[in-house]
């Protein structure tokens, strides 16, 4: 990356930054912070296990996948050598966590105590999203040049394929309806899977570009999409794929989150906040934009410990780090 597109893409955000009109920020309270000190360049996915209090941080231009304790508050372990991990999953079956590396398409596998490689999944290339099934004990992880794996978590083997028509980014599971809705940014719509025959039953166009992360209401069968160009929030109805809401959104973000019992979306976004909206069908009502560090744009929603967590990148002398935030409304 050439020190003139850097120097564009900071002038960019900054200009977005100051740009933003803050507010609701007793929505959020900062509680910890987690310093990550040796991390450098961008900061993927995050998962955890619930048990140990264990964040999982999939730290791309790191390399590595770091281990954080919140009991502790502090990084308990990091595995280098890898490749650009994206996407990172714990899985509570086989006490294992699974990383998907976007440089050489491989998920590997990590025993949850020690830490050592257990198996590995070669996907080919762009190995990145990850999603989780417990109940069918499948894993799904997007790759490739348009592509859905399914993975027994158990035998470290892949067991189904789906063919999209370019790199899936954000998707997520509707699990009663047996579907999967799926981001393809490069083909600028939104796919359907059909996980009976898994095979894509139908393309809806996007409005706008650069669909990225998406959220579900799998009660009312309601995806959330987050767009960048420009930024937009939008809420699908999947029975027909047509929108029902639409509100402006923080810049470049990567991560979005539905809270099916606050009826809350959580937005993390790159130009320097965190958005959360209050939906109350059809309408998406803005209730709060919290000032973060400039690209910090993945997150985590832990809705059981009603805690949100914003993974800051190294940037301005300050260190990476895990913010922690308490869910008071």
């Amino acid at each position: 990356m050439n020190k003139l597109f850097l120097v564009s893409l900071s002038s960019i955000l900054l200009a977005s930054c100051k740009g933003q009109n803050y507010f609701g920020a007793d929505q959020l309270i900062l509680k910890q912070t987690i310093p990550l000190p040796k991390v450098k360049g961008r900061i993927d996915h995050l998962d955890i296990n619930l048990r140990d209090k264990i964040v999982y941080i999939a730290a791309l231009g790191n390399n590595s996948l770091e281990a954080a304790d919140i009991t502790q508050g502090k990084l308990i372990h990091s595995n280098k050598g890898l490749d650009e991990p994206q996407g990172v999953i714990f899985i509570p079956q086989t006490n294992e966590i699974m990383v998907a590396n976007g440089g050489d398409g491989s998920c590997r596998f990590y025993n949850k105590t020690s830490f050592e490689n257990t198996g590995a999944v070669d996907l080919g290339s762009d190995a990145d999203d990850v999603r989780y099934d417990p109940v069918d004990k499948v894993i799904y992880v997007g790759y490739g040049s348009g592509g859905i794996a399914i993975i027994d978590p158990e035998k470290h083997q892949k067991t189904g394929d789906v063919r999209l028509s370019a790199h899936p980014e954000g998707f997520q599971i509707d699990k009663s309806l047996k579907k999967i809705f799926v981001n393809v940014p490069g083909a600028n719509q939104i796919e359907v899977v059909d996980l009976k025959n898994l095979k894509v039953e139908a393309k809806w166009k996007t409005e706008y570009g650069a669909n990225f992360p998406m959220a579900i209401d799998e009660t009312d069968h309601i995806i959330f999409i987050g767009f960048r160009h420009p930024a937009k929030l939008v809420a699908i109805d999947v029975a027909t794929g047509r929108t029902i809401a639409s509100a402006s959104l923080t810049g470049d973000t990567d991560d979005l989150y539905y809270d099916n019992s606050a009826k809350k979306i959580y937005a993390s976004g790159g130009s320097g906040a965190i958005d959360i909206f209050l939906f109350q069908n059809p309408e998406l009502k803005h209730i709060a934009r919290i000032a973060t560090r400039i690209g910090a744009r993945t997150s985590f929603l832990i809705p059981e410990m009603q805690t949100f967590v914003l993974a800051e990148r190294a940037s301005g002398g300050e260190p990476a780090a895990l913010k922690f935030f308490t869910i008071t409304k």
